[in-house]
């Protein structure tokens, strides 16, 4: 059997992580894989959430299954903190999921099971993983534009006249605020005329929530989310991995938006056997430490302080870098790395010039140009400043 496999095409992240491991330079600099580190490199647990989980081992007496969608409690905490307590006539159904990949696979097998047929749309520049996800279900994937390789802005035509080709049935995957890899977030502009374009058309929105409260707060950056969930039929996919600092314990939920009550208890149903099939009971504990940091006030303004600081830290780590860019090169047009949100920014390398910063200078960068804003420290940004003039000029 097995001598029939052949190789599949290595994890472009995980391969860059592997040769910086092995690198023996003692000046590298990783700004790739997607972990928010601190000054030290270190990505320590948040304070709320060993608070959190002291409480839960106090208490908890079993560690027997909870339910094939997970607990409930987690559902009720995660759907209002992204679009607030629910409202008459506001239908929602909700599955715990082994993280945010998960939770956009959840996400699309759910749609694929209402349109096999479905397209997913899907912004040229995404998170690698989405094109994998969706074309591992089966389904046909189209791209729609987002960054003018002129500008490196949203390309605010092009990204409406694309989506205006989507149809009733098709979902349209975006991003709900920081978006990976370019820090690129729409305007509310643009993020009303996105709305406006899905409700003509019919197109479900899927919306990937993996970095919330890294761009503003939690509540403004659940703005476009709110937005796009006035819309009859909504998919949401939330990651607790780096809002919470809980990578390793694989928190998820795929939140689904219905039409009424009847086509709720349906999709509840779909959601049950999509887990039921995969994973059947979704982990635990992740998620009754999310619940247990939402629903205590103490805890959850710590929790939000934390993210602040993480949130800081990121602003001046982009402005440091936006300052040194402009000091080398003598041009402001880095100067838009202080107008993006998030752990992510995109330079305008080209994999010719990553190379060169890799073998060269020691600089580790995903793809053509993703780089992780955490590893531009006040240590290493002269560094890293340094060698982007050198392959720029």
């Amino acid at each position: 059997m097995f001598e029939r496999l052949t190789p599949t095409d290595p994890d472009a992240i995980l391969a860059l992580m592997q040769a910086f491991q092995a690198d023996p330079r003692p000046g590298k600099v990783d700004l790739g894989i997607g972990v928010w580190r601190d000054a030290e490199g270190r990505t320590p647990v948040f304070s709320a959430v060993k608070r959190a989980e002291k409480r839960i081992w106090k208490r908890q007496e079993t560690k027997t299954y909870v339910s094939f969608r997970g607990d409930a409690a987690f559902h009720e905490a995660v759907s209002n903190l992204l679009l607030g307590p629910a409202t008459d006539g506001q239908w929602r159904a909700a599955s715990a999921t082994t993280g945010g990949t998960s939770a956009v696979q959840t996400a699309l097998t759910l749609a694929r099971a209402a349109h096999p047929d479905l397209r997913v749309w899907i912004p040229a520049e995404t998170w690698p993983n989405h094109w994998v996800l969706a074309r591992s279900l089966g389904l046909e994937t189209r791209s729609f534009a987002y960054i003018d390789p002129d500008t490196q802005e949203i390309d605010r035509a092009g990204l409406l006249r694309d989506l205006d080709r989507a149809q009733a049935g098709d979902v349209v995957l975006l991003h709900a605020c920081c978006h990976n890899p370019t820090g690129a977030d729409p305007d509310a502009e643009l993020q009303a005329a996105i709305v406006a374009s899905l409700a003509r058309t019919g197109a479900v929105p899927v919306i990937d929530c993996a970095y919330l409260g890294f761009g503003a707060t939690p509540e403004e950056d659940c703005a476009f989310l709110r937005r796009l969930s006035t819309l009859p039929e909504v998919l949401i996919a939330f990651s607790g991995s780096k809002s919470f600092g809980l990578y390793r314990e694989r928190v998820g939920l795929c939140l689904a938006l219905a039409d009424g009550p009847q086509a709720r208890d349906v999709v509840e149903n779909h959601l049950t056997r999509i887990n039921r099939v995969t994973y059947s009971f979704p982990p635990d504990h992740g998620a009754r430490t999310v619940t247990e940091i939402l629903g205590d006030q103490t805890l959850r303004a710590e929790w939000q302080d934390e993210l602040g600081s993480i949130r800081d830290a990121i602003t001046t780590q982009r402005a440091r870098l936006a300052e040194a860019l402009r000091t080398r090169l003598n041009t402001d047009r880095f100067d838009r790395l202080t107008r993006q949100k998030g752990m992510f920014a995109m330079l305008p390398l080209g994999e010719a010039r990553v190379a060169e910063l890799r073998n060269a200078h020691g600089i580790y960068i995903v793809g053509a140009g993703r780089i992780n804003m955490a590893g531009v420290t006040e240590e290493t940004c002269a560094t890293v400043a340094d060698a982007l003039a050198a392959v720029l000029r």
